[in-house]
């Protein structure tokens, strides 16, 4: 299926159309899981998010500390080639997950986005458990983003004296006063992070060619080529090594889908999203695959100093660790300042992810009713003081008697969640495309077309599914180790957690309704900023804009650029 868009004049048309109060209801028979937007009609989300906010986030809102140290022990227990594989498989993974979520979020930019639609074209159960879990997921991350900035400061052998609490401190009144500005200061801040990490890579990737090349005077290695693929070699630990590399894919990964997130609260979704969603493709290729290639280049993946690659260590970073295997002075501090302002970008993330979904939770009656409350401002407030709230926790890794510990498990409760977020956007697109048919509508109604339509998200879902199966996998039997208990449901507690909270709602609202929701009962017009007629009329001269590219490569091509 084509990737089609509308014409300038009709984007025009969509961004003025007044949007209507209407209610999203679950036409299935249920009760109890309110509107969304009834909870919006007083002061609604502003739509303040303009096309170079939207696309950064797509860029940049997930390069943080997953690429920049997590990736150097992907390379030590998967090797060079197993990196490059794993973030490529996952990349394709979250192309068709976001090719599926761009379709949804043109058509209805509601706040929720994935959430409400799992509840509006799956099941409200299903929705519930996983609005709840992305939710705990970002109120987690953000004081660990908090505590993995502050540790970045250790670099720097002046600094390693002060207490690593001081940096909390001053790094969360920073995160605080950020939301003061509301959806516009969020998309300012992550711009202008977005643009350094994305001249960060970019250089990275220049250097690591020259350092490649034996351009550098101070590496004594001179001219190293393929020599780190052939000794230590391409891969390493087997099978078990090339799954493991999913888990830091997954992470890094983490955050990209915020840009669906954001639809409720961007200028024009029609432009908007479209654009934002072919930048995954880009970043995919560009910032992640390009620099891991070429950090597998230049940095041996048997190293020690890769065994403490995690967290928010930058003396173990394989990027910094690059350039002091090539004796190049300096510019190691200069990335540890793009580490840590990449950390910051995603802790301004978690506080953006989390409370819109706290929000949309409050407002389908799926959360305590004082979380609806957005004041004048377009600032889910209630939201954001329990998101700040959070981010005290951070403190708690200073705690002397089982802080740390106990921070590990809540990070758990959402670890899995891309998978299960990814997958859930997927199975939303199938059933909505069932629904939308069901209901006497035409695929080419529609003003964006997941380029390879429903298929797409069908692959998408069994990705999904194997990612979480290889994860399983090195969790109960993990590299060099033998199988442990508390690790394993560090890794996968994510799972029951969200089964429980799926089971628990359905029995506490939904006990004896339809497991999910027929594709005659489901609402598949709520929530447009356009009505049928004028949809119709936009993708019709789409469609005409696109009929003379005759084949879905060509139209694949075009989808992108």
């Amino acid at each position: 299926m084509a990737t089609t868009t509308a014409s300038s004049s009709d984007k025009e048309v969509y961004h003025n159309v007044q949007e209507k109060d209407v209610q999203i209801v679950n036409r299935s028979g249920s009760e109890g899981d309110a509107s969304v937007e009834a909870g919006e009609v007083n002061n609604p989300l502003h739509r303040k998010l303009e096309s170079r906010h939207m696309q950064m986030i797509a860029i940049g809102g997930a390069i943080g500390a997953g690429l920049f140290v997590g990736s150097g022990s992907a390379l030590q227990k998967g090797g060079p080639a197993a990196l490059v594989m794993g973030f490529m498989i996952i990349g394709v993974q979250l192309f068709l997950t976001m090719q599926a979520l761009a379709e949804l979020g043109v058509l209805f930019p509601v706040n929720g986005a994935f959430f409400t639609y799992a509840c509006r074209f799956v099941d409200p159960s299903w929705g519930f458990a996983i609005g709840w879990d992305y939710a705990i997921g970002w109120l987690a991350i953000l004081p660990f983003e908090i505590t993995a900035a502050s540790l970045t400061i250790a670099f720097w052998p002046s600094a390693a004296d002060i207490n690593i609490g001081v940096w909390i401190a001053v790094f969360l009144v920073v995160l605080t006063a950020v939301q003061f500005f509301g959806v516009r200061g969020y998309g300012e801040v992550e711009f202008v992070l977005s643009m350094v990490k994305i001249l960060a890579c970019t250089g990275f990737i220049i250097l690591g060619i020259i350092i490649n090349c034996g351009g550098v005077p101070t590496d004594n290695r001179g001219y190293i080529g393929g020599k780190y693929w052939q000794d230590p070699g391409a891969f390493r630990h087997g099978f078990k090594g090339f799954c493991s590399v999913f888990v830091t894919a997954s992470f890094a990964f983490g955050g990209t889908e915020l840009s669906g997130l954001a639809a409720a609260e961007a200028k024009n979704p029609l432009k908007s999203i479209p654009q934002a969603t072919r930048q995954v493709f880009w970043r995919i290729a560009f910032f992640y695959v390009v620099n891991l290639f070429v950090l597998g280049l230049i940095v041996p993946s048997d190293s020690d100093v890769l065994l403490n690659s995690h967290g928010a260590n930058t003396k173990a970073s394989p990027f910094v660790y690059a350039m002091v295997l090539a004796g190049i002075k300096g510019l190691p501090s200069v990335f540890n300042v793009v580490i840590c302002l990449s950390v910051l970008s995603v802790a301004n993330s978690a506080t953006f992810g989390s409370t819109r979904t706290l929000q949309a939770l409050a407002a389908q009656g799926m959360a305590p009713k004082f979380l609806v409350y957005i004041d004048k401002h377009g600032r889910p407030i209630w939201s954001i003081i329990i998101q700040i709230a959070f981010g005290f926790l951070a403190f708690a890794n200073e705690a002397t008697d089982g802080g740390s510990q106990f921070f590990n498990w809540l990070l758990a409760l959402g670890g899995l969640a891309n998978f299960f977020i990814w997958g859930t956007i997927c199975l939303s697109h199938v059933r909505f495309r069932a629904g939308w048919l069901a209901q006497g509508h035409t695929i080419d109604q529609l003003p964006f077309q997941a380029c390879f339509g429903v298929w797409g998200s069908y692959v998408g879902i069994f990705m999904n599914v194997l990612c979480m199966v290889a994860t399983f996998y090195t969790a109960l039997f993990p590299i060099g180790g033998s199988p442990n208990a508390m690790d394993f449901f560090e890794t996968y507690l994510a799972a029951p957690f969200i089964f429980a909270l799926y089971l628990g709602w359905r029995f506490y609202k939904h006990r004896g309704s339809k497991w999910y929701i027929s594709a005659q009962d489901m609402d598949v017009t709520s929530g447009m900023r356009m009505d049928i007629e004028e949809l119709r009329e936009i993708a019709a001269k789409a469609q005409s804009a696109n009929a003379g590219i005759a084949s879905w490569p060509k139209r694949f091509v075009r989808g992108l650029i």
